[in-house]
């Protein structure tokens, strides 16, 4: 799901929403999101997750084509932990989707 498919779900779930108005929100809640996460803040949404930023130690890695070694400095990326209820909601319509179709008796 992309941004635009967001906003046209938004808009089509809530009549009274223009397209604009959709566009807006989901603008809004990802830019309030993103500066929360650039600030270090953790966020947490009860049954789908939170999102926080994890620290990556530098560390020493290797040129894959010379052999060399390279110093790779520390980093701050993002990271999404997914919550027990989305956990459990995937897993279940993975497993769906694995079980083979049942033979008509």
């Amino acid at each position: 799901m992309t941004r635009s498919d967001l906003v046209e779900e938004l808009a089509s779930r809530f009549s009274q929403l223009t397209h604009r108005d959709a566009e807006y929100a989901v603008k809004t809640i990802l830019d309030a999101m993103g500066d929360a996460m650039v600030r270090g803040h953790r966020i947490e949404i009860r049954g789908f997750g939170s999102f926080s930023v994890n620290r990556r130690s530098p560390r020493i890695g290797r040129n894959p084509r010379s052999g060399a070694s390279v110093a790779i400095p520390e980093k701050r990326v993002p990271h999404f932990k997914p919550g027990k209820a989305l956990r459990e909601a995937v897993e279940a319509s993975s497993d769906a989707a694995l079980q083979p179709p049942k033979a008509a008796i």
